[in-house]
């Protein structure tokens, strides 16, 4: 092994002078590897060096180690206590890629090898899970994958059963049951760092985001304490662990996202930041006291699931133009509408990440912001001090923007506002909540616009649902009943010759039949005609059926097209929209 002088010497320097000192290479043999790498280009220095056989890996490994001020570790050398190996589940070890090497309990100091001395995020997020004070040494690549088949074997049922019979026989956790409200600080602190504890919140947490759930919800009841995590709009429950245990996860939810343990009345909100296989996610913390405890919501904001591209989103090629035109008009007003959870705003970052250019100023007003995006100046609203929508919107028209976003247009101020910042020459991009694209006109008029007002900036709506798509690992061709046909609003003449898919269920999709999930639109552009009629008061069916004869494809046309492509199921397309009326 390669002599290692104290890593305080190596720690900043060239990697070319850390080898010269390791008394690896040659003053000369470094300028020749300069020479060979300005040939060839975008190399890094170490990879040239490995190139000519002049180091080995290990050798490389130990003076990048150094590099960053870390010492390097040999892991064939080492026996590791299993106490110490207990410390870190295999869920966090596999997710992270790192081997604990000791304990110190006194000073809850753990030392863990990492696969390379870019991995610091790693220890970072071992701090907010676990707890600990950590000291990271630097290995192999191959040294940690042989170690992680010796001592941790991934359980794929994520050793649930086991964590939860760990709690059950803990007598410390025991002593809470039944003492919601009788519980002193010095007791939440310690619950909250209860080893327990921690290893099933890490274990929830890791699987969810390993699952590509949304949201994951923690809910107490009069006699039991609910697990469940939404994947794909849909609500699933995990095994569900002991009451008594509600207190010390909540606590340990807060302390992670520092909040205050000691406040169990009122609502409290926080956010976690993580980075889970090299990928950056956010974790957004909602707290409700309820009757029987806290309620805690965790909303997964991970970016790498989200592909922010309008052709992506599921739009019909027609439809996608309609889509472009409206969002490149010079000014003017394009709301995007639909329920909670429907993509509202990943349809509008869509849009702003296609928009975004170096000629174009765009500002976002967020509740809160949920993809943080190069480019785009976004503000975060925060009502407790005042800063509401109509509030910021004020002060976003003075910072000279190009283009508008408005997280949601909620009141008479904030849609005043939006009206005069379109007639002042700007895009704005906004959304409501209505059922479909020609309500949101009765919408606005309700929260008290004029008509004449809607109708001189209002260029667009666009409405929209989220369907899931058909697991392509067991998609399998079946014929419907006549009164699934019915459900859906045709019939079986109309249906000739088409085919119709389901999801049997299968490894791929948790046994669900569906994996992902696209969008249904309903794009109504205003045009003269539904101009004319806004103003006179036109109702809202009959501003649908002039909107259809323009050629608007309703949610359930766009549906039935995507049944027919065999992407989604009948059940699917009958839950999220109605059928249109002719």
């Amino acid at each position: 092994m390669a002599k290692m002088p104290p890593v305080q010497q190596l720690k900043g320097r060239h990697l070319g002078r850390i080898l010269i000192k390791m008394g690896i290479l040659t003053r000369e043999k470094v300028h020749e590897c300069l020479s060979v790498q300005k040939k060839r280009g975008d190399v890094k220095l170490g990879q040239v060096c490995l190139d000519l056989n002049l180091i080995t890996n290990e050798q490389l490994c130990i003076a990048l180690a150094g590099q960053r001020g870390l010492e390097y570790v040999n892991l064939d050398e080492l026996t590791i206590p299993e106490e110490v190996i207990k410390q870190i589940t295999p869920q966090i070890a596999n997710t992270y890629r790192i081997i604990p090497l000791s304990f110190d309990k006194s000073r809850n100091e753990l030392t863990v090898a990492v696969d390379s001395p870019d991995n610091f995020r790693a220890t970072d997020d071992l701090r907010t899970l676990m707890g600990f004070e950590i000291k990271a040494k630097v290995t192999e690549p191959d040294a940690v994958e042989d170690a992680l088949a010796k001592y941790y074997k991934e359980d794929e049922s994520g050793g649930i059963n086991e964590l939860i019979g760990e709690i059950e026989s803990d007598t410390d956790l025991a002593a809470f049951e039944g003492r919601d409200k009788s519980i002193d600080l010095d007791e939440l602190k310690d619950a909250a760092e209860s080893a327990p504890v921690k290893k099933l919140l890490n274990l929830v947490l890791l699987q969810a985001i390993k699952d590509k759930a949304s949201d994951i919800h923690f809910e107490p009841f009069e006699d039991e304490f609910k697990m469940r995590y939404r994947i794909d709009g849909v609500l699933y429950e995990m095994v569900p662990p002991p009451k008594h245990v509600a207190v010390a996860l909540s606590s340990r939810i807060k302390v992670m996202a520092n909040l205050d343990i000691a406040e169990r009345r009122l609502p409290q909100d926080g956010r976690i930041p993580l980075v889970v296989g090299g990928n950056p996610i956010d974790l957004r913390v909602s707290v409700l006291p309820t009757m029987f405890g806290e309620s805690i919501v965790l909303r997964i904001l991970d970016r790498t699931q989200v592909d922010l591209q309008l052709d992506k989103l599921g739009l019909v090629e027609s439809d996608l133009a309609k889509v472009e035109q409206l969002i490149h008009k010079p000014n003017g007003i394009v709301i995007v509408t639909g329920p909670t959870g429907c993509g509202k705003t990943t349809t509008l970052y869509s849009a702003l990440k296609e928009l975004n250019d170096k000629e174009t100023k765009i500002i976002t007003n967020e509740d809160p912001v949920e993809y943080d995006i190069d480019g785009l100046i976004q503000c975060q609203m925060n009502e407790d001090i005042g800063l509401t929508f109509a509030k910021c919107l004020r002060s976003i028209l003075r910072q000279d923007p190009d283009i508008v976003m408005v997280g949601e247009i909620r009141d008479l101020e904030t849609a005043e506002i939006a009206i005069q910042a379109s007639l002042t020459g700007h895009l704005v991009l906004s959304t409501v909540h209505t059922n479909d694209a020609p309500s949101t006109i009765a919408r606005l008029v309700d929260l008290g616009l004029e008509t004449f007002l809607i109708t001189a900036t209002m260029e667009g709506v666009v409405a929209q649902r989220l369907v899931r798509k058909i697991c392509t690992s067991c998609k399998t061709q079946f014929e419907p009943t006549e009164e699934m046909l019915m459900e859906l609003g045709v019939t079986a003449e109309e249906v000739g010759g088409k085919k119709f898919y389901y999801g049997k269920g299968c490894k791929n999709c948790n046994n669900t039949g569906y994996k992902g999930r696209i969008g249904l639109y309903e794009i109504m552009v205003l045009n003269d005609e539904l101009r004319e009629m806004i103003m006179n008061k036109a109702s809202t069916n009959v501003l649908r059926d002039a909107a259809r004869r323009n050629g608007m494809r309703t949610l359930r046309e766009n549906g039935l097209s995507i049944i027919y492509d065999g992407i989604t199921t009948i059940e699917e397309v009958v839950r999220e929209t109605i059928a249109a009326e002719e």
